[in-house]
């Protein structure tokens, strides 16, 4: 499966995105309740290949996030710099509320953290998408900052429990 590395959760696994995903990721970008959160915008198809098949590794690191076998979201993760950086993740309108994004992002935090030795994460939900905000927190991010339409959430795993 391309560079990256699939990772696994307790409810959810997570696989790279290659060019195979185009039509899949293209049909999810384009409809309103998924993009809701992630700009607001329909995307077109050639802008899903170009950011989110694998295209930007290795700055960029794209998933498909599967439940049961299943696909049912896109995650990402990206590098600020060696010690840190930020993830991004939409799930599609039937696998929210039942627990997959904080398992995704604790799947993801386990990588960044346990293989990259990443000492921060940090999110931006919309601060009025509340779902998205409790799910970071059941994850283990924590507010910093709020700016225009986004909270800063961050993760350092010196403070997590252990």
């Amino acid at each position: 499966m391309a560079d990256g590395v699939v990772l696994d959760g307790v409810l959810t696994r997570l696989v790279p995105t290659t060019e195979d995903d185009v039509d899949l990721l293209a049909r999810w970008f384009t409809s309103p309740d998924f993009v809701e959160h992630w700009g607001g915008v329909p995307l077109s198809r050639a802008e899903v290949a170009e950011k989110y098949v694998g295209r930007r590794r290795p700055q960029v690191e794209s998933y498909l996030v599967l439940a049961r076998g299943t696909p049912v979201g896109y995650a990402q993760y990206w590098h600020a710099d060696d010690a840190e950086g930020g993830i991004d993740m939409v799930l599609g309108p039937e696998a929210r509320g039942r627990g997959l994004g904080p398992d995704a992002a604790r799947a993801l935090l386990a990588h960044v953290g346990g293989n990259l030795g990443w000492r921060r994460v940090t999110v931006d939900p919309a601060r009025g998408n509340v779902r998205a905000v409790r799910a970071w927190e059941k994850a283990g991010f924590r507010p910093v900052s709020s700016e225009a339409g986004n909270l800063l959430m961050e993760f350092r795993f010196s403070e997590a429990p252990g």
